[in-house]
């Protein structure tokens, strides 16, 4: 298992043209070593901006961001971003999918003792050999998360790839990445316009406020404390939705239903991954 990253911005502002207004303006946050955070806020907010200057894809207007306290200027496959597509070669099998980050590095003599745990891991080890043309959505975003960890990565930063997907497939595969990233040890970095799933999947949620981007509020999510755990999620959530003028509403709408309490109220659990939950599709 490697070292989780531990991630800091500092001070970081934003724009894309020199005369455009700033897209984030005087962003510090922290991504601790192994924890599961989770940024939120309405469309056009900055939250991807942020995610891709997280992992070195776009380099601050100013302020700056060190992996390990080592300042970054370009992107590394130790620190991997998942984006909402799952960006297939739709020729290839799920296998050589999963794999392509290994060739690219030269190591295909592993990559079937890297891959294959992997696939195992998201549920598609038996799928191996079959084209990902065949495969449905969720399947397809289990080969890009088995990808996106083949190069061993120390930090996981997704960009709401969950969002395309039915209510069912994407709680399982909430479920898949909060116990991949104990697993694996990694440091985990969610981006969501979804409150509900913020608080599902992160210890901490970022929540974000647009013209210009900023940090509008910062809450610690309750983990393994009981009954006591939906309340406060329950406050939590009513606190950033009040800060961020009722972001839940521009959920979908399945984020606020009996499933969601129940998914809640399991979100914790270390089921393994794979066995029942790999029927979801």
């Amino acid at each position: 298992m490697t070292s989780a990253a531990h991630i800091q911005i500092d001070q970081v502002s934003h724009r894309y043209h020199r005369n455009r207004d700033l897209v984030l303006q005087d962003i510090s946050v922290d991504f601790e070593p192994g924890q599961r955070t989770a940024i939120v806020g309405r469309s056009g907010c900055g939250k991807s901006t942020l995610l891709h200057i997280a992992c070195g894809m776009t380099m601050p207007s100013d302020g700056a961001v060190f992996v390990d306290g080592n300042k970054i200027r370009s992107h590394s496959p130790k620190w991997n971003l998942m984006f909402q597509e799952p960006l297939l070669f739709p020729w290839m099998t799920v296998f050589q999918n999963a794999s392509l980050s290994l060739r690219f590095a030269g190591r295909m003599s592993e990559a079937r003792a890297v891959v294959m745990p992997l696939l195992e891991m998201v549920g598609l080890s038996e799928e191996a050999d079959v084209n990902v043309q065949d495969l449905s959505g969720g399947q397809q975003q289990r080969v890009a998360l088995a990808r996106s960890l083949a190069s061993e990565p120390t930090a996981l930063l997704l960009d709401e790839p969950f969002s395309a997907l039915d209510v069912i497939t994407r709680r399982a595969l909430q479920r898949d990445v909060i116990s991949i990233s104990k697993d694996l040890g990694l440091t985990l970095v969610l981006v969501t316009h979804d409150l509900d799933e913020a608080l599902f999947i992160g210890e901490k949620v970022v929540a974000m406020k647009p013209n210009p981007g900023i940090i509008a509020k910062v809450l610690d999510v309750p983990v393994d404390e009981g009954a006591g755990e939906d309340a406060v999620r329950a406050q939590q959530r009513d606190e950033i939705m009040a800060v961020l003028g009722g972001l839940g509403e521009e959920s979908s709408p399945d984020s606020v239903t009996p499933l969601h309490t129940e998914v809640l109220r399991n979100s914790r659990n270390d089921t393994p991954i794979g066995g029942p939950r790999k029927m979801a599709k």
